[in-house]
């Protein structure tokens, strides 16, 4: 029988109780909006030991222009900030983010921006997208549409970038033990190498040797990283195991006006 329990809770608080239940190791904030990071809640990520080192907060682009143009309400001074304020409160921490490209009304400087601010981010991942036309938003009728070759030049050049600033990230962890959760999904390689793969605290894929058969998804397992790639990391036979609860944390309403509430639910299955 899975145990299920929901709790209300103000975002700055969220970490600080979920860091007072037994047995729930791993948290994780994804896709934050950059207006919900605080001073409050960077404080309260960094001081709660199972809030994991990684946050996913989509940027969209580089450009104030194209932002207000978007309707985001915040520009990229405000968002280094936000990553600068991490940082400092949290070193070790990993950033992801959205990035599009070519909507509607990017200039070449435009773009320029947003290359300026992935080479400061530093960002051990990115999710990026050409701009796609949709009937219906607002944006599809907007002027000055970039041409489609223009947007996959943009977007070969700010992939190539990243990758390059990706592996550089990750080529820092060569040599050091780190932790993983066990993955049920399997990778392409996986089975004929007899590796499985987990998330790292900081969100890392990263694929590992089980020759051993030691592991199984759902574990936690401290391993050394000996290779680094863009888009991942290979790292070897697990040194030590642990055998967990699993737990599955999700926000299930909130309410927009006013106080923002979350209402978190979890559930917790023996393996």
């Amino acid at each position: 029988m899975a145990l299920i329990l929901v709790i209300e809770v103000l975002l700055q608080n969220c970490f600080v109780q979920c860091g007072e239940v037994e047995g729930l190791e791993r948290v994780r904030f994804m896709s934050p909006h950059p207006r919900d990071f605080t001073d409050d809640v960077i404080e309260a990520m960094a001081q709660t030991k199972n809030v994991m080192p990684h946050l996913h907060m989509p940027l969209q682009s580089g450009s104030n222009q194209i932002l207000q143009a978007m309707r985001r309400s915040y520009r990229r001074e405000r968002y280094l900030g936000i990553i600068e304020k991490v940082r400092e409160a949290m070193p070790e921490a990993a950033i992801t983010t959205d990035i599009i490209v070519g909507f509607p009304g990017e200039s070449d400087d435009d773009f320029a921006q947003t290359i300026d601010l992935v080479k400061q981010a530093k960002f051990s991942a990115a999710y990026t997208f050409q701009y796609s036309k949709r009937p219906g938003t607002p944006a599809a009728s907007m002027p000055n549409q970039i041409a489609d070759d223009v947007m996959a030049d943009r977007y070969n050049q700010l992939h190539k970038i990243q990758q390059e600033i990706s592996k550089s990230e990750n080529g820092k962890l060569i040599g050091k033990d780190i932790e993983l959760l066990v993955s049920g999904h399997e990778g392409r390689h996986d089975i004929d190498q007899n590796r499985m793969n987990g998330r790292s605290a900081d969100f890392r894929l990263t694929h590992f040797d089980n020759s051993a058969a030691t592991a199984r998804p759902g574990d936690l397992v401290k391993v050394k990283v000996v290779e680094a790639f863009a888009n991942h990391i290979v790292a070897s036979a697990p040194i030590s195991v642990t055998k967990l609860v699993v737990v599955m944390l999700m926000p299930v309403g909130w309410q927009k006006k006013g106080i923002k509430r979350f209402y978190l639910g979890y559930q917790l299955w023996h393996l």
